[in-house]
């Protein structure tokens, strides 16, 4: 430890702390706030952050002496509960820094409280929540209060210690709030034994479960003065415990919410747990127990006569001893005990006048040295507080390692040395042991803790460790023959992380001087992995073409930062080395050009293979024409070309047959050169194609001519394929005939039977007297009888089903002349009193003024009218107007137009009778009775009220554009309503 700086310092508070109301028994502290219990039942009161003291008497009323036994203080100063005993027995008060009088909690009559535990997490200056009370006969007791009510909430029992009752010393408590409830950790200390208790729920269901269950508990027998119990508070939270125990002091860590079971199914929140044993601070003389204790992080502050040791808890090392000076009346006892101020950070020793003050003065400083000496590295690097001290340790682990010849921990630890020992020094020791693996592990945690500005120290440090890696990788091969064929080697394992420091340094190593050492040392395979580090793809692609590694070099060629020239650049070698995985790769990628690709391709269809071979290009240019929809013409040409060379034409007439450009508006159906295909198909012979090409470009004769080179059954299908041509189709059909007529070699009649046979397959397009040209002239005409018999019999059905047709006709043409007579001669009775359907006049009404005269003929003195089979009647007149006015314009203009050429006409002289018509009148109508006859049809084809006109009408809006004045005429005028009063009706 640093002797020049002590760690905790004493300074006298208070010499005459109790005010002379007795001597000082015991003391309590928290938040800055001192309180005293004196021998004459007196508690005082000291609050050191406002500067404010009082005390009150707890003696009063209460017979003989009476002494105050133990006060307590929550963290927070507020709460006090303290103890007196007397000949009267003992009572037990509660007070608050705000009240002026203690209320004593009288169910714990005649109980000595020893130890109390508060609720650090939970309480707050308004209320206790729940504090748990340790009684002398071995009971606890649950207490808790609000400052607003002036008295407890309640006080119930929660545990008494039954197989061995003794006195509650010592009492801690911490909370830990869970998803499934409130787990509570308490601590209790007898004068031999700590117990543990543990549970979620309530405090007393926590303790009620214990009835069930064994209670953990630590026993070690001994005597000590005053068994005391303390957690260390960081953060509002215990950290660490101590129990001074007759044994020693049992001390460990505590990890709250721990999830290891101990076997009764409790968690074991104790960890680390340690015994130190009083031996260690005699220094050989006489043990004296300590008669108190406080605890601070890293220290025991033991009270041992008249003076204070504090005790590291680490190292177990008395590092200091604290003396106080003592006024003389005092010295009878000397110092009594020590308390500690969680929340404030201080300690207090107190005699039974004074108290004193112990400070602590950065306490954690001088631990990196403490753990470093006891070796435990990690623990003194958490508690080093500057890049000095971490160098030391770095330093010590270094110097260990190097000397044990473990050199590549050492290095690690060496890397991490910044300050006390230089770079060149370092490697210097590694260099003058010969260790070149240590000195490249020490380069590479070097370049770890290099910072990234130091850019010309990192690039040097790199190439040093580039050459390092390649020497050792030689200096492997030269001491194992079989290490490149072993996987597991050394040297296997030291090319892996070769290439993994490349990779992790490929930014700051230059290019330029990292691949000459490279290739200097020989090593193609790493040069060509850092080119392409550093994206230099050519280099690579070169490489594995040259190493006849296609698959390699494409796996390159796919990564989207490698330019698509490159694809392009080596596609011709690529192919030729390996075609399948070439192919594959092209197919795989999206933004490949095809046509970029046939040089590749025709290098590749140059070459012999084998006849079952799969071609790779034909592949590919399928895969481009029928998935990827190409319509460049020079691949479809291509593939067309391949196609024809191939002994089966079968997929050559499938990609002909295949309409590439359907569905698109005015689009080709193909993309090939026709022409093209027609000279490179005739040039092969596949002479299928070529009637299909002939076909398709509408040269039919040629494709049915070199179809009966091919097949007669192709032919036939060929010419059957005109259809809009019947002359064509018919032409066509005779070449076939010519040709299969000629080329039967059997006998005559069989000859004959055949092209009989051929005739049915024509669907009667042709008959025998077609194809009897193309037979010899001297061809007997027995042997047609048949045929010709057959042919004849068919004209003679068609003779006869004209003539039944014709009489068919005439017999209608005088069913239509009898129905027309019969129309002539219909007629409908009329009531005297029927009405017009529009004007409502009556339909038989004489005299009036009918203009419509001139265009019909009067029934006496009667004006025109129609009456139609449905019963309506209407004036010929109102009839004409009323269609004029709802039909269409383009209709009421025929009508008027017919009007007008009928008035022009003039009408002829009425007839004295309704009808009259002959057939000779009808034969022989007369140019106004042909108007007069399309007038009717126009405007009486149909009754107005029952036919489509009414129908025609119900799309017609209710009010019309020129009824827009009369409908404003009805529209109700905003009128002044200011002087009205309005009524509200209830709904």
């Amino acid at each position: 430890m640093d002797k020049g700086r002590q760690v905790f310092a004493v300074d006298l508070l208070e010499r005459y702390a109790a005010k002379g109301r007795g001597v000082i028994t015991c003391m309590a502290a928290g938040n800055d706030v001192i309180v005293l219990g004196t021998s004459k039942g007196w508690v005082i009161r000291h609050d050191f952050g406002v500067g404010d003291s009082y005390d009150f008497d707890l003696s009063a009323g209460r017979p003989g002496e009476q002494s105050i036994h133990r006060v307590f203080v929550d963290p927070g100063g507020s709460h006090c509960i303290a103890t007196v005993v007397g000949s009267g027995g003992a009572d037990t008060f509660y007070t608050h820094a705000k009240w002026n009088k203690p209320r004593i909690l009288s169910r714990l009559k005649g109980l000595v409280v020893n130890a109390v535990a508060w609720n650090r997490q939970q309480i707050t200056e308004a209320s206790t929540r729940e504090v748990i009370l340790g009684t002398d006969n071995g009971q606890l007791y649950e207490i808790a209060v609000d400052e607003k009510d002036k008295r407890e909430k309640y006080i119930k029992p929660l545990f008494e210690l039954a197989e061995l009752p003794e006195a509650i010393m010592g009492l801690q408590m911490e909370t830990a709030i869970l998803s499934n409830g409130t787990r509570y950790y308490v601590m209790a200390v007898t004068p031999t034994r700590l117990y543990s208790f543990t549970g979620i729920g309530s405090l007393e269901t926590v303790f009620a479960s214990y009835l069930d269950r064994a209670v953990r508990f630590m026993e070690l027998p001994g005597e000590i003065p005053n068994s005391e119990l303390h957690f260390f508070i960081k953060q509002r939270r215990a950290v660490h415990f101590a129990w001074l125990s007759g044994a020693g002091i049992y001390h460990g860590g505590l990890n709250f919410g721990a999830q290891h079971s101990s076997p009764d199914g409790d968690e074991n929140f104790v960890e680390n747990k340690a015994l130190l044993d009083y031996t260690k601070l005699s220094n050989g003389a006489e043990v004296v127990k300590p008669s108190s204790m406080a605890v601070s992080e890293f220290h025991f502050l033991l009270l041992i006569g008249n003076k204070v040791k504090v005790v590291n808890r680490i190292s177990e090392q008395i590092i200091e001893e604290l003396q106080f000076d003592q006024a003389s009346d005092s010295n009878s006892r000397g110092i009594i005990g020590l308390s500690s101020d969680a929340t404030a950070g201080l300690f207090y020793a107190f005699d039974q006048n004074s108290i004193f003050q112990v400070s602590v003065n950065d306490e954690g400083r001088d631990m990196w040295k403490v753990y470093l000496d006891m070796k435990e590295y990690a623990a003194a690097l958490a508690n080093s507080r500057d890049p000095l001290q971490r160098d030391q340790i770095y330093l010590v682990q270094a110097e260990a390692a190097f000397t044990s010849r473990d050199f590549l921990r050492a290095a690690s630890f060496y890397a991490k040395i910044n300050y006390i020992l230089s770079f060149e020094e370092i490697t210097l020791k590694f260099i003058g042991v010969g260790e070149q693996d240590a000195l490249r592990t020490f380069l590479l945690r070097k370049l770890d803790n290099l910072a990234k500005d130091d850019k010309c120290q990192i690039t040097m440090i790199s190439t040093w460790a580039t050459e390092l890696y390649l020497d050792k990788i030689n200096r492997l091969l030269l001491e194992d023959d079989t290490a490149l064929e072993n996987r597991n080697s050394e040297y296997q394992s030291i090319i892996r992380e070769f290439r993994a420091f490349l990779s992790d340094c490929k930014d700051v190593l230059d290019e330029v001087t990292t691949m000459r050492i490279l290739e200097s040392y020989g090593r193609v395979e790493e040069l060509v992995y850092f080119a392409s580090l550093k994206e230099q793809y050519e280099i690579v692609v070169h490489h594995y073409i040259q190493q006849g590694e296609a698959k390699k070099a494409l796996e390159v060629l796919r990564k989207p930062v490698v330019p698509i020239d490159l694809q392009y650049k080596f596609a011709p070698d690529l192919i030729t080395l390996d075609a399948y995985e070439t192919v594959e790769s092209w197919m795989a990628s999206n933004n490949l050009n095809p046509r970029k690709l046939i040089p590749a391709m025709m290098r590749y269809s140059s070459e012999p293979h084998a006849k079952n071979e799969t071609h790779e290009v034909i592949k590919y240019l399928e895969f481009c024409v029928h998935r990827l929809h190409n319509e460049d013409p020079g691949i479809h040409n291509l593939l067309l070309s391949l196609y024809a060379k191939q002994e089966d034409d079968s997929a050559l007439l499938h990609f002909l047959q295949c309409k590439f450009g359907k569905g698109r508006e005015n689009g080709p159906d193909f993309f090939y050169d026709p022409k093209y295909a027609l000279r490179l198909c005739l040039k092969e012979k596949r002479m299928r194609a070529c009637v299909h090409i002939y076909s398709m470009m509408s040269m039919h004769e040629e494709a049915v001519a070199l179809a009966l080179q091919v097949d007669p059954e192709l032919a036939m299908a060929e010419a059957d394929k005109v259809e809009d041509d019947e002359d064509l189709r018919k032409k066509l059909w005779l070449m076939v005939a010519k040709h299969v007529i000629e080329q039967e070699k059997g006998t005559k009649r069989e000859n004959i039977r055949k092209a009989i046979a051929f005739l049915k397959e024509t669907d009667g397009l042709l008959k025998i007297e077609d194809i009897l040209p193309f037979f010899p002239d001297f061809a007997l005409i027995d042997d047609f009888k048949e045929a010709i018999c057959s042919s004849l019999e068919d004209y003679n059905k068609q003779i006869e089903q004209l003539k039944e047709e014709m009489n068919d006709a005439t017999h209608g043409a005088d069913n239509i002349r009898n129905d027309i007579s019969a129309l002539a001669q219909r007629y409908a009775v009329i009531d005297r009193a029927e009405e017009c359907g529009i004007c409502r006049r009556k339909i038989l009404a004489v005299g009036g003024d009918y203009r419509i005269t001139r265009v019909y003929t009067a029934v006496g003195p009667m004006a025109p009218f129609y009456v139609f089979p449905c019963g309506h009647a209407f004036h010929a007149h109102c009839l004409i107007a009323h269609v004029t006015r709802c039909t269409n314009e383009s209709q009421a203009e025929y009508i008027l137009d017919l009007q007008k050429q009928l008035t022009l006409l003039g009408s002829e002289a009425r007839r004295e009778s309704n009808g009259g018509i002959t057939d000779e009148s009808i034969t022989s109508m007369n140019p106004a009775d042909k108007l007069r006859s399309q007038l009717d049809d126009a405007v009486a084809s149909e009754c107005p009220f029952c036919g489509e006109l009414i129908i025609r009408e119900i799309s017609l809006p209710f009010i019309l554009a020129e009824e827009a004045q009369l409908v404003a005429s009805w529209e109700i005028k905003q009128q002044n309503l200011g002087n009205q009063r309005s009524i509200s009706l209830p709904l």
